[in-house]
């Protein structure tokens, strides 16, 4: 929970529309509760993953991304049976006010949390903690809400499972190359 506690007050620092900061953070370590928003996860990744939205058959074409691209997803789906068991969940949260969300821009609301989960992220990564940006249990999101007595004018934004990288060490993800994916001053 220490490393835990030193990787939000990373993210603390992250920008926020207006300097608003109106996340909130859900820290999950009772293996009861855990177990509970990891069945949703569940149900909710079988779905996900019945519907063809793994994406294992992504890149046949190119042998490289092809092998990764399954890697992901059978990770992706031991996450899906594990998920309970991951030793912390953290939520993160953002009050939308009584209103709800916003019609319109959702990119500003939902650009004052983002930073900040992934400036958590990193911080994780940098002390040797493993996350994953998950949203999946959303299709459970009122179920997950009152299972955590979240308010009604706040809502979560994902589902990162944090715990020790077991792996032999991190790399930099496999990536299409910059040249590929830049544009200058035009498309």
């Amino acid at each position: 929970m220490e490393l835990v506690r030193e990787c939000l007050e990373i993210a603390l620092q992250a920008p926020s529309g207006s300097n608003r900061q109106g996340w909130q953070w859900i820290v999950v370590t009772d293996p009861g509760i855990r177990a509970k928003i990891g069945d949703y996860y569940r149900r909710s990744f079988e779905v996900y993953y019945r519907s063809g939205g793994s994406a294992a058959a992504l890149f046949e074409d190119d042998p490289d991304r092809a092998e990764v691209q399954r890697r992901v997803s059978e990770s992706a789906a031991y996450l899906g049976d594990h998920m309970g068991e991951v030793p912390v969940l953290m939520i993160p949260c953002i009050q939308v006010g009584s209103r709800g969300l916003p019609e319109g821009n959702q990119a500003g609301l939902w650009g004052s949390l983002l930073p900040a989960v992934w400036s958590y992220m990193l911080a994780a990564r940098a002390r040797g903690l493993g996350t994953a940006w998950t949203t999946l249990h959303l299709a459970y999101e009122r179920e997950v809400a009152e299972l955590l007595d979240i308010p009604d004018d706040v809502r979560q934004g994902a589902l990162i499972p944090t715990a020790y990288y077991t792996g032999d060490s991190f790399r930099p993800a496999s990536r299409v190359p910059l040249d590929e994916v830049l544009h200058l001053d035009g498309w």
